[in-house]
């Protein structure tokens, strides 16, 4: 029996989107010399990730890994720093009464305010170093997961939590053994969400607080009038985006096999 060749759907989007963007292009439906084709794209592109920049002395050929590398740097770092501090934190304000009313409204205040308009304290506080990224990527992480923490303590199931008490289970053995588990959902929601937040304050902090990775290469290119390389730039982020987003998810449905199993039983 012959196998179905399966349709990979995903690409019908992008293929589309692609299409009507050349098509914009070259009917001139957009302002000439402004926006570049796709083939020039992807031209620029080849040329900034395989070039010889020692031959060209070019800061757009053969410098895309190295650029791709400090910044994701700086987004593991930034991530890894809000993971640490979100987590904890949620669990404890969606598990404590007290820590929910002491922590929860401070979060909840800050939580508005945009990366962008932490950029000055940043600055003025870190310098044009590394440290300031670091600062604005973890601090944009945090919030999305300390909330779908919180959130995911909150939503255990209430028989789940009697059942354990009334085996003897202590409330650090309840929150390790129940809350946290149940929690886990929630938490990969918030570290899906925190990831994307970090690779756009990433870019944020590039342009200004640091003067490397991808960010620099984008504001570079685009005071100079290369906006392939921004276009290329702009690709470069999602990509990099929805891999680390499909790490996440990997991990996700890695640790959760259990509740995979418990939908079959």
């Amino acid at each position: 029996m012959r196998r179905r060749l399966s349709v990979p759907w995903f690409i019908l989007l992008p293929a589309g989107l692609v299409l009507l963007w050349h098509a914009a292009v070259t009917e001139h439906w957009v302002t000439e010399g402004i926006i570049p084709a796709p083939a020039q794209v992807l031209k620029s592109w080849h040329t900034w990730i395989f070039g010889s920049g020692a031959t060209m002395l070019s800061p757009y050929s053969g410098t895309w890994l190295d650029n791709v590398a400090y910044s994701g740097q700086r987004v593991l770092q930034g991530f890894a720093l809000a993971a640490l501090a979100a987590i904890p934190l949620g669990l404890m304000i969606g598990w404590n009464r007290l820590a929910a009313r002491l922590i929860d409204p401070t979060v909840q205040l800050l939580r508005p305010v945009p990366i962008t308009a932490w950029l000055p304290f940043a600055i003025a506080v870190f310098g044009i170093y590394d440290a300031s990224a670091l600062f604005l990527i973890g601090l944009g992480a945090f919030y999305p997961i300390v909330v779908n923490t919180t959130h995911g303590v909150r939503d255990t199931n209430l028989l789940l939590l009697r059942a354990a008490r009334m085996m003897g289970a202590g409330p650090g053995t309840v929150l390790a053994k129940v809350v946290f588990p149940s929690a886990l959902p929630s938490i990969f929601t918030g570290l899906r969400l925190g990831v994307g937040v970090a690779w756009t304050a990433v870019i944020v902090a590039e342009m200004i607080a640091v003067k490397s990775g991808l960010g620099y290469v984008l504001w570079d290119a685009y005071y100079v009038g290369r906006m392939d390389i921004c276009v290329a730039t702009m690709f470069s982020v999602g990509l990099l985006g929805f891999v680390s987003d499909r790490v996440i998810v990997w991990a996700s449905r890695l640790l959760l096999r259990w509740r995979t199993l418990e939908a079959h039983v």
